[in-house]
């Protein structure tokens, strides 16, 4: 019996995305012509808008005028997505930023923003942050945060910490009475880029973001994967050299510590050009400044060089290149694209995109978004955002 009840929810859960799928592409229709283009029955048809209409999702918004002409009666009333319900929420905990994004109804990513953080912050401190962010952009948007549905977070680091996940997910909860989901910062970026960004049309992906960290996130059918322990997507620990210099994670000779901003600064300065940071860095490599792009090239051929593992053993047929260093195009896409296909199965030639993001610093806040959506309901989400 429980499992009959299970297929019927899941079966009324398909019949409520379809509709709102409908009505988010065509915008308001009347409840004949959404029979029309659902293929529902007229009885189920009415029955889930009855339901949506009671929770708030859907509302009437006047007569439908087709251009037809009509018979006596009542003109037929037209059924649209309600703007002010569904809002979800996603939140980035950055190490140094806190960023967050807000979608509605149409899962339409409709604000974003981005406040600076202690890098000693705790999560507890960091959701503080983000809880008077969002209150605030929302203030700034006129969103009434009343309908609200749900919060997703995403944490720096290996999910195998539940007093970490705790202690941000509590905050939020809290703060706004709702369900909220956590999951790795860099995986919810990998989520993003699979749900609006540059892996939207692909089932299989593997993401790495390259910054002064250096992390991933893989889809596999069109899942996340997330491992036995929270750890899957860890690029930045691939050991490059097990006789290297520790690292935090206990590990040696980790990619992240050969190739992350840091390491790259560390670098060109042993080539006698210091630079400041991440920007600096990123500018003396755009002007092509010799040692800084010969820095720049090694450190992502050696990129390419464990990616190439990862495509061997995921086959995917898409590698996604976020983060910062992602940004010099070419320069570094091309020795990344360049070992994956030396070194990836070469006598097994097959189609493989290496390309770079398309959704910028917001990724992870929107992937917190994709997190609680896939979570929830079979609707496709919506259109990406422009940047704030």
């Amino acid at each position: 019996m429980e499992k009959r009840a299970d297929a019927l929810q899941r079966l009324r859960r398909t019949h409520e995305g379809a509709v709102l799928a409908a009505l988010r592409g065509e915008g308001p229709m009347s409840r004949t012509r959404l029979t029309e283009h659902t293929g529902l029955s007229r009885t189920t048809l009415f029955a889930i808008i009855s339901e949506l209409m009671e929770r708030g999702a859907v509302i009437e918004s006047g007569a439908e005028d087709d251009g037809r002409p009509r018979g006596r009666g009542r003109p037929a009333t037209r059924v649209s997505l309600n703007p002010d319900a569904g809002l979800l929420v996603g939140v980035d905990l950055g190490r140094r930023r806190i960023r967050v994004a807000i979608a509605n109804i149409a899962r339409q990513v409709v604000a974003t923003a981005v406040d600076d953080s202690a890098p000693d912050a705790d999560e507890s401190e960091q959701a503080d942050l983000a809880i008077a962010l969002v209150r605030k952009v929302c203030d700034d948007r006129g969103i009434g945060l009343r309908a609200l549905e749900a919060v997703g977070i995403g944490l720096v680091g290996v999910m195998d910490a539940p007093d970490r996940r705790r202690r941000a997910a509590e905050r939020l909860e809290a703060a706004f009475g709702t369900r909220v989901e956590v999951d790795n910062n860099a995986r919810l970026a990998a989520l993003a880029e699979q749900t609006w960004g540059a892996a939207r049309s692909a089932e299989d992906v593997v993401y790495v973001r390259w910054a002064v960290g250096v992390g991933g996130g893989f889809i596999s059918g069109g899942r996340l994967l997330r491992g036995g322990h929270g750890a899957s997507g860890e690029v930045g620990h691939v050991s490059v050299d097990p006789a290297g210099p520790r690292c935090h994670c206990g590990g040696r000779g980790c990619l992240e510590g050969r190739i992350g901003v840091p390491a790259l600064l560390e670098a060109a300065a042993s080539r006698g050009v210091r630079l400041t940071g991440t920007d600096d860095l990123l500018e003396a490599a755009r002007s092509r400044t010799p040692e800084v792009t010969a820095v720049v090239v090694e450190a992502a051929r050696t990129l390419g060089t464990v990616l190439a593992g990862t495509v061997a053993q995921l086959d995917p047929r898409r590698v996604v290149v976020g983060g910062d260093l992602a940004t010099l195009g070419g320069l570094v896409l091309d020795p990344i694209r360049s070992a994956i296909g030396e070194l990836a199965l070469p006598g097994k030639p097959r189609a493989l995109d290496v390309v770079p993001a398309d959704l910028g610093p917001a990724a992870s806040a929107m992937g917190a978004i994709a997190l609680v959506l896939k979570e929830q309901d079979p609707l496709p989400p919506g259109p990406r955002p422009a940047d704030p």
